[in-house]
């Protein structure tokens, strides 16, 4: 009965928007849309509060510029320090990944003093409380094309509930010395009688043969140790597939006249979408936020804003935290990973940021 409502999906999407235009990805798609729909929600702010919308040009560069130096910069020094200390030069090479959002946060906290320091008329917690809300919003898109491209994933549920993530071992697949056509990942409708309650659930791999100079009984013999081997030896595949290393490898392959099918059979780990959990919670503090903000406006505390979003945003990343792999090895000896031991500073300031504004209760004024 409980197997029965539970549901799982195979994930596996193309991260790139266009398929054979690698560099154009959904990931760097979001990343844009965040700072593009934050301009326009900025400069809302700035007209409904009297203040020259003209200005958003200038700010939307200081957010732009401490956003991607701050984050690389951080996972440089957070995560992986000997290895980019060592090679200074791949530091620059952002395309490969890296981002550390505690690193953005504080990179952007200290740009938008040096903007505040150089704008007439705008304090700092004013400039702030209003850039948290679009973070916010930005956050949940980033996220989401952190999904898309099928990172910082969760760990196993144990349960036939979550992703299972197929797209690596896709590209382990592609890999095999074989004219490959097509290799698609999918959940099974007819397999469902195989689900046990353990998160180790069924899998298939159409894989699409070009004919060649094979025939089906020399072809069953090269995917068979081929595929066994991708679905049990890397690293990838052991953290998102379920193969039975000891076992006969399920296969079976169609002659579909032109080509080759063979349909693997196999098992994978379903694992919490930990991308959509983060990115839900992060658009839903923005929505809070900006209707705060469309009722209260000039009546709201300065530093009030920036508290309850260092503490809602990076509370909630120290619980979802929880739910994540370690994304370095490092972390699996320690009793909070990074990311959660750069939240609770984050989360102290924020309190004490609430405690100050609501003593002081300086709302902001129209100038």
């Amino acid at each position: 009965m409980i197997n029965s409502i539970l549901y799982y999906v195979v994930w596996s999407p193309n991260p790139s928007i266009f398929s054979g235009f690698d560099r154009l990805r959904w990931y760097s798609l979001l990343f844009a849309m965040g700072f593009i729909i934050s301009q326009q929600f900025m400069i809302h702010f700035f007209k409904k509060e009297g203040h020259d919308e003209n200005l958003v040009d200038k700010l939307t560069i200081y957010m732009v510029l401490a956003t991607i130096i701050g984050a690389r910069l951080g996972h440089v020094l957070f995560y992986e320090p000997q290895r980019y200390l060592s090679n200074p030069i791949d530091i620059l090479k952002v395309w490969e990944g890296g981002l550390a959002s505690h690193g953005a946060a504080i990179a952007i906290l200290f740009a938008l003093w040096l903007y505040a320091k150089r704008t007439p008329g705008q304090s700092y917690l004013w400039v702030v409380d209003r850039i948290v809300i679009v973070v916010a919003l930005t956050g949940a898109l980033i996220r989401f094309g952190n999904l898309m491209n099928s990172e910082i994933g969760g760990k196993a549920t144990g349960t036939d509930s979550g992703f299972v993530f197929a797209r690596e071992t896709e590209e382990i697949l592609a890999t095999m010395n074989l004219p490959i056509i097509s290799i698609n990942a999918y959940k099974p409708e007819d397999r469902q009688g195989e689900l046990s309650g353990d998160g180790r659930v069924p899998v298939n791999f159409d894989i699409e043969i070009e004919k060649g100079g094979f025939d089906e009984s020399n072809l069953k013999s090269v995917l068979e140790r081929d595929v066994k081997y991708a679905l049990t030896r890397f690293a990838s595949s052991k953290k998102y597939m379920a193969e039975a290393p000891e076992a006969p490898l399920n296969l079976v392959i169609k002659d579909q006249g032109d080509h080759y099918l063979a349909v693997v059979k196999t098992f994978g780990l379903a694992k919490h979408p930990t991308q959509i959990y983060e990115s839900i919670t992060y658009f839903l503090i923005f929505l809070l936020l900006f209707l705060g903000w469309r009722k209260y406006k000039e009546k709201i505390p300065e530093g009030l804003y920036l508290g309850l979003f260092l503490i809602s945003v990076f509370g909630m990343r120290f619980v979802w935290e929880f739910f994540k792999e370690n994304q370095v090895d490092f972390e699996d000896n320690l009793t909070f990973n990074m990311g959660q031991a750069l939240s609770i500073p984050l989360v102290i300031i924020g309190l004490g940021l609430i405690v100050y504004s609501l003593k002081n209760k300086k709302g902001t004024s129209t100038p």
